[in-house]
């Protein structure tokens, strides 16, 4: 398959571009290196010689039609974004011009290059709103709320992908991700949370828990969430997939399994609430069982302790 990946430097995305060129597939990363970072692609630019190429590239760019067009990708991975929410609240217009008019460029281009599909990374955190917790795990047949612009910009692009099927036969997938962390998660700006306090933990700086830290959120491990992109190049046509593991984990308890990992045994500082942040959080999975074989296999400890030790080595070579 020759797979073309937006977004291809960033956290989810080079972990997506290993996997694929661990299969086999040729790929094409289109990034602007405002988030991502080459350092994330070091090892696939080392290894997979021949089989990837990287165009410094943004998804709103007038050029892109073009290289589609040269490259024929069959499936397009579109995970670039504006990822900050608070940053879509605070300006809009410029939420919409990344997410919405971006993804609409990447889309048209796709269709215009004869690609067979678009895999979309939508967001499960922003789709549904704050649904109430008698809804949780939230199914994918819950009314979609969004709360932000962000959230909005979302549910914009999985109504146009669902236009483009019916108008151009052009299929698509949506995704919506739960809380994703693993290694090459950032721990400034926007991150996870996961990211956040591994970063802090070992640097032996004090981290922060916003309100009463029983808010939970589902987190769920990168490794997953790639082999659900990959499962989708085949599966999943037409169809909105929840990609969580259903379960709720309060940020305190995240914490404290965190810091007992890190040989931590500091409290965290609290801080007052932050203003419109949901107070529970968890995606079902059972439609992504059903349509692209697809379940979660990562526990929380598992996963963390891989973060960790990824921040350790990182920490070590530098």
């Amino acid at each position: 398959m020759r797979a073309l990946v937006t977004g291809g430097a960033g956290f989810i995305g080079s972990n997506l571009v290993d996997r694929l060129l661990a299969e086999g597939h040729t790929v094409d990363v289109v990034d602007d290196l405002s988030s991502g970072s080459l350092a994330n692609l070091a090892d696939a630019r080392r290894e997979g010689a021949g089989a990837l190429t990287f165009h410094n590239l943004d998804i709103r760019s007038p050029d892109l039609a073009a290289l589609m067009a040269r490259r024929e990708p069959e499936v397009v991975f579109h995970l670039a974004a504006q990822v900050d929410v608070r940053a879509s609240v605070a300006d809009p217009r410029r939420d919409a011009d990344i997410n919405v008019m971006g993804s609409l460029n990447v889309i048209e281009a796709a269709r215009a290059a004869g690609a067979r599909k678009v895999v979309f990374a939508a967001s499960g955190g922003t789709l549904y709103g704050d649904p109430p917790p008698s809804a949780l795990p939230i199914k994918e047949s819950h009314p979609h709320g969004p709360l932000s612009p962000y959230g909005m910009s979302k549910k914009a692009i999985c109504d146009y992908l669902a236009m483009y099927r019916e108008l151009f036969q052009l299929e698509y997938t949506a995704l919506a991700l739960a809380n994703v962390y693993g290694p090459r998660q950032d721990p400034h700006g926007e991150a996870g949370v996961v990211a956040i306090f591994a970063g802090r933990l070992l640097a032996g700086e004090p981290c922060t828990v916003y309100g009463t830290g029983e808010q939970t959120r589902d987190f769920v491990y990168v490794d997953d969430v790639v082999d659900a992109f990959v499962r989708s190049a085949d599966r999943g046509g037409g169809l909105l997939l929840n990609i969580g593991t259903g379960q709720e984990t309060s940020v305190n308890a995240l914490y404290q399994a965190m810091a007992e990992a890190a040989g931590v045994t500091t409290p965290p500082v609290k801080a007052p609430p932050r203003m419109g942040e949901l107070d529970r959080s968890a995606l079902d999975p059972s439609r992504a069982r059903i349509h692209l074989g697809w379940s979660p296999w990562t526990d929380l400890a598992t996963g963390t302790r891989a973060v960790l030790e990824w921040f350790r080595a990182r920490a070590a070579g530098s």
